[in-house]
């Protein structure tokens, strides 16, 4: 988001959009509170033919009309003008800087020197080589799921001999494009790099056919020093355009172009792509990025935590015990973790005060319930028979050895925790055990939890494979 147009500005509508008549609307519809503490700190600033910037005071306000409001505001703009399609944003000390150049005609090869080692790649407005200055390999928290992608992603930034192509992928939110940003940031000012997601570059594929732009087209991609596609996955089906990103691949390996690409999935899985496509990219070094365990997550709430607390105007404190709590129970992406930590500091911001345990999970009752509805008590049953190498009939029998007991009481835990299944419910699906029975594992595991730090491992093990082995299935 943050984007500028940085292109003489020739399309604005004669007639601007009556803006205080958005922010009554918006007040009515969304409710006084939100428009008060969020909505009433927009400003704005244009609007162009199919869409209008506005902007906020910090990115943290900005991220938090994004996803939870942004729709909403969006439809109200289009009851005032029907033709608006989006709505972008900019930073408030970025406004000045908008304003000044609103009225001057901006040559993007103004100074070829600046310009030499970046190319990009134009739609009506904008640029599109958005390299994040803020996502980069000092600021990637790393750790035992992404230790391997991050040195491969750092080699790859000190020396381009290294692993070509660089294959990346993971489930979302495990930063995959942070890896891929930060390699460009490094490298953007002594190569010429294209960063781009696949639907962009499916986006300017099309647009280059239908304005018989092939041949620059194809100069933009394959003059580059780097090429970096993120999220390839959006490509399947795609005939044509796959076709291009070939010939493409071929000419930027022949000349020594490094290219890095990111995916949801591995080469081999991913659907409705070329043979000769998913060999190229398995070819070169291929690294998963895998779910983040505890200790993982838990040094990035605390990293975002401090970041958060140094970009804020307003003092606040988040307990360890939440910070643990948050660490321990959002357990599917990293981006996740990251949103649950901001609605916190969001709700500690609000009434100015530190959240109890209580509240934070009513604060987080979505993102708890998250993966409920994906986990089956079978699939549970299955993969904590397999870890401790017991049969399921064995686990389900009525025998008390303690090598049964504790997987058990394991599974009924991890059936607790990961379904919306009532206890009866979970008690039937452990031959008919009374709800009691349920309610003595959960408490037996939850206890061990806090006094057996190798239990408490082997938990958070099993429910990273759990939920894993679940995405798997889908894909």
């Amino acid at each position: 988001m943050n984007n500028i147009p940085n292109k003489k500005t020739e399309n604005f509508s004669l007639k601007q959009i009556d803006w205080s008549k958005v922010q009554q609307d918006m007040k009515e519809k969304l409710g006084n509170d939100i428009y008060e503490s969020w909505l009433k700190k927009i400003d704005f600033i244009e609007e162009f033919n199919n869409y209008i910037l506005i902007s906020v005071s910090t990115r943290f306000i900005r991220d938090w009309i994004t996803s939870r409001y942004l729709d909403q505001i969006l439809q109200i703009v289009k009851k005032h003008r029907k033709e608006i399609s989006r709505i972008e944003f900019t930073i408030s000390d970025q406004k000045k800087e908008f304003i000044n150049l609103k009225d001057k005609t901006i040559e993007i090869q103004k100074n070829k020197k600046d310009n030499q080692n970046i190319s990009f790649i134009k739609d009506s407005f904008f640029q599109y080589n958005r390299i994040d200055p803020n996502k980069n390999l000092d600021n990637f928290v790393v750790g035992s799921s992404n230790k391997l992608a991050f040195e491969a992603s750092k080699k790859v930034s000190e020396d381009l001999s290294h692993y070509n192509p660089l294959y990346l992928y993971g489930g979302v939110g495990m930063g995959k494009t942070h890896l891929l940003n930060a390699i460009g940031l490094n490298l953007k000012s002594k190569k010429k790099i294209m960063f781009i997601s696949a639907e962009r570059f499916m986006y300017q594929f099309v647009k280059s056919i239908k304005t018989n732009e092939m041949v620059k087209f194809k100069d933009y991609f394959r003059n580059a020093d780097i090429l970096l596609i993120d999220d390839i996955q959006f490509m399947n089906g795609k005939e044509a355009m796959q076709e291009e990103f070939f010939h493409t691949f071929n000419a930027l390996i022949d000349k020594g172009s490094q290219i890095i690409v990111s995916a949801d999935r591995p080469p081999n899985k991913l659907s409705r792509i070329q043979e000769r496509i998913k060999s190229r990219f398995s070819g070169g070094l291929v690294v998963d990025i895998q779910n983040p365990d505890y200790d993982l997550r838990y040094k990035i709430v605390k990293t975002k935590l401090d970041d958060l607390k140094l970009n804020q105007s307003f003092s606040f404190n988040i307990s360890d015990e939440i910070l643990k709590f948050i660490s321990s129970e959002i357990n599917t992406s990293i981006r996740e973790v990251v949103g649950a930590l901001n609605r916190i500091v969001s709700f500690s911001r609000i009434y100015n005060k530190l959240p109890t345990l209580a509240e934070t999970k009513t604060i987080l009752k979505d993102l708890l319930n998250l993966s409920e509805n994906k986990v089956t008590i079978d699939l549970i049953q299955t993969i904590v028979c397999q870890f401790f190498k017991i049969s399921k009939n064995e686990m389900l029998s009525a025998r008390r050895s303690r090598y049964l007991v504790r997987p058990r009481q394991t599974a009924i835990y991890l059936a607790k925790l990961l379904t919306s299944k009532s206890l009866p419910e979970i008690g039937r699906s452990f031959s008919n055990r009374d709800h009691t029975t349920v309610i003595h594992s959960v408490k037996t595991i939850e206890r061990l939890r806090h006094e057996d730090k190798g239990l408490n491992s082997n938990i958070d093990n099993l429910k990273n494979k759990i939920l894993y082995n679940n995405k798997e299935n889908e894909i």
